[in-house]
This record gives C-alpha cells, structure tokens and sequence, in this order.
C-alpha cells in the first residue's frame, strides 16, 4: 500500500460526519488534538467532515507532520489547532500548504495562559518564567470559549451554517456547563485536596478550578521535561505521609517514574487521562468522548482523595 493509500485510510478510520446528502459538500475539517476533534464534530453536525492529523497513540507536543499532513490540509477548509504552546509545529505546516480556501483557527486564542513551572505555584502573572500552560481544555469552563472559536471558524468557512454552529456551540457549551457543576459537587467535599501525580501535570487549570492542588516531580509542562531529585523526595513523602494510596499517571507516555514512586512506596498507579488524543484501543470503542473521558477522570478522582 502506497504512503498515499496508508493516509487516505488512516484519515477514513479517524473522521466523524453526518448523513450529508449528495447534493452537499461537507466542509472539511482538519483537527490536531483529540478535543478539537471530538468538538468539532459535536459543533459542526452534519455539514462537517472531520478528520484529526494525530494518529492514536501520539503525543502533540513532540510531533513531527508528515508529507501527508500537507496534503490533508491542501484538501480541507479548515485547520483547527490550540495554539503555539502545544503544537509549535503547527507554523511551519501551515507555510507549507498550498491552499487559498484554507482558514486556519488558533482555537485557544480567547483563553489566557498560567506561566510557570508546572508546580502549584504557577500564577499567569505576566511574566514567562518557564513557558505556558496550554492544558485549557481539561478546565470545562475554560473549553467552552474554545468551542465558541470553533463555531467561529466553522461559521469562516461555511457561513451559510452559521447559525447552525452558534446553536450547537450553545447547546454543547451548556453540557460542559453542567459538566463543570457535576465536578465541582463531586470534589466539594474530599477528605484530600491534592493530587499525587508521577507524570508532567497537565491538570493546573482544572486543579486551580476546584480548589485542589498538585504535586508531581516534573517541573515543566512539557514530556522534554524531567523529573528532579528534589521533587521526587518530595513526592516520595507526600505518599508516605498524606495516607493516600493512589499516585496517577499520564496516558499516552510510558510511566517510569510512576512505576519507580510505586515500588518504592507501595501506591497503586492510575490512569488520570489528560485527553490529548486516544489510544488504538480508546479510538476502536467508537464511544469515547471528551465528557466521557472528564467523567471518568472524576470518579477515579473522587476514589483517590476520599470524597463523600
């Protein structure tokens, strides 16, 4: 099978569309992570094609587009990406396109960013003292000006839909309302409030929205960044002494570090899933969404940190 053949396939397999009618032409829209894609979809309804440029399994921030990238987006309408923070790749394949027709959207644009070092200190206060958090979408609140710039480039590409989009971007944005209201009752009242956490803290944002803290011995966003001996002992403690026996894990990455804290401490290693994308296995199941992957996160939260 010929690269071409390979990615025409791959792109198939990892598209959401309605029943558009033959007379119409879905407006084609190209994604990056897996929540842009999962609200793209929830947003653009039945006039959309989408398609995401990460295939399961990798990781946003180190990834490396192929030829192939290229040509999807010289065939689509739209390119949805966060921002330069999470995909600082994102540029250079765009420079690359040949496509008049194509609107590219920063869907994180409206969203400011925390600065800092991955710690529970980390306040956006102006100042880049390390590099910016793009976790925005694992806060509910925070994602539904997201989705609203979703509907916006939709509507770019498509105006005859505008309407259609601004109704969907309201009614999926009151889910992620309700969404929000359901996490906040369920960790209002937790017998721990931070979380033990053996991988790069994607979780700030939603941490800081529900009056938790965190701790982890990564001192940077990003999965370049490594653990420092300090933090480890720290953490090692933490465990030790907070009566907690659950340190999370990130999905995607291969949890050494977690899996070192474990043995050393005896803690049970979960699963705290940051929805960058799916794995092969997640994206087979056909039903896992953002909300899905949310509400799991909250119970295996509320577990954790012995919430009533």
């Amino acid at each position: 099978m010929s690269n071409l053949a390979k990615w025409a396939a791959w792109m198939v397999a990892f598209a959401c569309g309605g029943a558009i009618t033959a007379s119409a032409e879905p407006v084609r829209v190209v994604t990056t992570i897996f929540p842009l894609y999962d609200w793209a979809c929830a947003v653009g309804g039945d006039r959309v094609a989408v398609t995401q440029l990460l295939p399961p399994g990798v990781e946003a921030h180190s990834y490396a587009p192929r030829p192939s990238d290229v040509f999807a987006l010289n065939r689509a309408d739209l390119f949805l990406y966060l921002g330069a923070d999470l995909e600082p790749w994102a540029a250079d394949l765009v420079r690359g396109v040949e496509n008049p027709r194509l609107a590219v959207i920063e869907a994180g644009r409206e969203v400011p960013r925390a600065h800092g070092h991955g710690g529970d200190d980390e306040e956006d206060d102006g100042h880049d003292h390390e590099a910016s958090d793009p976790h925005i979408w694992l806060d509910p609140v925070l994602a539904q000006a997201v989705v609203s710039t979703i509907a916006a480039g939709l509507a770019r590409a498509d105006p005859a839909g505008a309407a259609d989009y601004a109704a969907r971007a309201d009614q999926y944005n009151r889910q992620l309302a309700a969404l929000h209201e359901e996490i906040r009752a369920g960790l209002v009242n937790c017998r721990h409030r931070q979380i033990l956490y053996g991988g790069h803290f994607a979780f700030g944002y939603f941490a800081r929205r529900y009056g938790l803290t965190h701790l982890s011995p990564y001192s940077g966003f990003s999965p370049n960044a490594a653990p420092t001996p300090a933090q480890m002992t720290e953490l090692v403690k933490a465990i030790r002494t907070s009566g907690q026996t659950t340190l999370f894990v990130e999905e995607l990455l291969d949890p050494k570090v977690g899996r070192t804290l474990a043995g050393e401490t005896g803690a049970r290693l979960e699963v705290l899933h940051g929805a960058h994308n799916l794995t092969r296995e997640e994206r087979a199941r056909g039903d896992v969404t953002y909300l899905s992957l949310m509400r799991e996160n909250l119970a295996k939260l509320r577990k954790a940190l012995g919430c009533e």
